[in-house]
């Protein structure tokens, strides 16, 4: 086995995954994180069909997700008023499986920090690659070298950045904005949500952790802003000033907004590359091939992802060059396909008049009892089963075939 020291740039669900797998097969991941500690927040993720399900299953915490899964019921939209105008099903939005973000990371993070070095609150700062590996130095600690390195670190990917060039050549703005924080169950939620419409933007908001707390959304339509990702005194006053006076529960939330402990706040976008590799680094997740947070399909892609990379790098001992290569055969029809579920939804959840969002409304009134009501819940899951998992336990040659699709 060459190339066994492995650096991983992101903690948040691709970089564990990865780190897992490459344990398993042998290598030595160490995983940097800019962030102080875990994110805690963030929106809650889904998992559904096959493929998914059986990359928990063989890391062996489906039991754990399971138990901390939301149990999320229906959503409801309502009117400025707060009555219900239309409910959607539970599995149009959860899958098989919901769960927090913070959650699963905080699993993953339980999975792996035995056997994987963590480096919190540091950041890769440059990337010299040369015949033997990759000279890393990192905005904080001291410079080392790695075999390869692997960028996990979402949609604004700083190895993506150093390694293969400015974000804007890769990621497409959808032309939304969203914002996430916990409050109060103020509205004394039981497993299910409530979300308000109107022109260009939306407010919902739904219980979590079986009801404790409730996690306020807002979406926007706007085109891409000039703003820093980390000013978050400018991120709020946008919101404010997009919802302020909108209806329903939008004032509460903004009140609310300024005392919340972990306010997240980006653009909706999807990245698009012709390659995720280059020489000794790779990308995995929503660093190489992110569908949007509006597709459903960005977790459970980002683990079949790391299950994929981990799996043909021990396939081809270590050989980056060879497993690379192997890497994108297997997933790049997969993670398309997984794209397209992201694809014109932007406007449908935030319509650009108070006409379309009417219209919208009453669709979804009556969406329960029209013949294709389950559309769109088939589609997602024969995209989410679209792959051959192979089992990396025992090594094929290098004349194996790749790129299989549509096994179970």
């Amino acid at each position: 086995m060459t190339n066994r020291n492995v650096l991983i740039s992101g903690a948040s669900v691709a970089g564990p995954a990865l780190a897992y797998w490459l344990h398993r097969h042998g290598f030595s991941p160490t995983i940097v994180e800019r962030a102080p500690a875990l994110r805690d927040g963030g929106y809650a993720v889904d998992f559904r069909g096959a493929a998914h399900l059986s990359v928990l299953r063989r890391m062996g915490i489906l039991d754990d997700v399971e138990r901390a899964r939301t149990g999320m019921g229906s959503m409801s939209y309502v009117n400025s008023a707060g009555k219900t105008q239309a409910k959607m099903p539970a599995d149009l939005f959860a899958g098989d499986i919901e769960i927090l973000r913070g959650d699963l990371a905080r699993i993953l993070y339980d999975a792996t920090r035995e056997h994987t070095e963590y480096v919190f609150g540091d950041s890769i700062a440059s990337l010299t690659e040369d015949a033997d590996g990759v000279a890393v130095t990192f905005e904080r600690g001291a410079p080392r070298r790695f075999d390869l390195v692997i960028g996990a670190d979402g949609l604004h990917s700083t190895t993506r950045r150093l390694a293969f060039g400015p974000e804007k050549d890769y990621v497409k703005h959808l032309g939304v904005y969203c914002a996430i924080f916990t409050t109060a169950n103020h509205l004394d939620l039981d497993h299910t949500g409530h979300a308000y419409r109107t022109a260009n933007k939306l407010v919902a908001m739904y219980s979590a952790r079986h009801n404790t707390e409730a996690k306020a959304v807002f979406y926007f339509g706007s085109p891409e802003l000039d703003l820093d990702r980390r000013d978050v005194a400018r991120q709020q006053a946008i919101l404010t000033e997009h919802f302020a006076g909108s209806g329903w529960q939008s004032d509460r939330l903004l009140h609310d907004m300024r005392h919340a402990p972990d306010f997240y706040f980006d653009s909706v976008g999807q990245v698009r590359m012709d390659a995720w590799t280059r020489g000794r680094v790779a990308l995995v997740g929503d660093a190489a091939y992110c569908p949007s947070s509006l597709s459903g399909m960005g977790s459970g892609l980002a683990l079949v992802g790391a299950y994929v990379l981990a799996g043909e790098l021990a396939a081809a001992g270590g050989d980056h060059r060879v497993a690379f290569a192997r890497y994108e055969q297997e997933m790049r029809a997969y993670a398309e396909g997984c794209q397209k579920m992201g694809d014109g939804v932007a406007n449908l959840m935030v319509p650009s008049s108070r006409f379309l969002a009417s219209v919208l409304n009453r669709y979804y009134k009556i969406m329960p009892y029209l013949p294709g009501k389950n559309m769109v819940t088939k589609m997602a899951r024969r995209t989410a089963e679209n792959i051959t998992l192979r089992d990396y336990t025992s090594r094929r040659s290098p004349s194996s075939p790749t790129g299989s699709r549509g096994a179970k």
